[in-house]
């Protein structure tokens, strides 16, 4: 695949956060179009409509502007708001489910893998994927204190992203890239809404 030409550089020119923001889009979908193992950095300033020179002045490698765009598209996630904890906890749980078995999933896990000789890289992943993660479910459960289904003592970390941590324990377990609703549920019901539902008794 051949560089832009002048001319179209011309016509686009961007700098800054902007460009930066463009770049980021264009490797984004390279990583959801075609994997790790495809992404370029000549496909990605083609699409970008950039050169591979404005790339490497903010990324060393295909890695580390790879780990740069999944960070984006996680921060696309907007957890639904159906009214009720439960609904919510539920929706948000079985989104995280079904996201490890898709090819967004597919995506991380070869970063991962990828990034497992890198570990600067590697806990950059795992610390973006976990902060993240716990806004979303923070939000959910914030949302929950606003309309009395919890108490404010719920609101932590820890407590918010328990579900979250024992699907991946199912994961783990079980050996499968997905769970079972029956599992979800039983998490939700059976652990983390009596868990919530107490801290206002402590």
């Amino acid at each position: 695949m051949t560089d832009t030409t002048p001319s179209q550089l011309r016509a686009t020119r961007r700098r800054g956060a902007v460009l930066e923001e463009a770049i980021l889009r264009a490797a984004a979908g390279e990583l959801v179009e075609n994997g790790y193992a495809r992404l370029t950095m000549d496909r990605v300033a083609a699409r970008a409509r950039t050169n591979k020179n404005a790339i490497y002045r903010r990324w060393a490698g295909r890695l580390e502007l790879a780990v740069a765009a999944y960070g984006q598209l996680t921060r696309q996630v907007v957890p639904d708001d159906t009214g009720s904890l439960r609904g919510d906890v539920l929706a948000l749980l079985r989104g995280a489910n079904e996201h490890w078995s898709s090819p967004l999933g597919a995506v991380l896990r070869e970063l991962m893998a990828a990034a497992g000789g890198a570990p600067a890289l590697l806990g950059r992943l795992q610390d973006e994927s976990a902060d993240y993660a716990a806004s979303l479910w923070l939000t959910v459960l914030g949302r929950a204190v606003a309309r009395g289904e919890a108490p404010p003592e719920a609101l932590h970390p820890r407590v918010a992203t328990l579900p979250v941590v024992m699907l991946r324990n199912e994961f783990v377990t079980r050996g499968v890239p997905v769970a079972p609703d029956s599992a979800l549920v039983e998490i939700v019901d059976e652990v983390y809404l009596p868990l919530v539902r107490g801290r206002g008794t402590r």
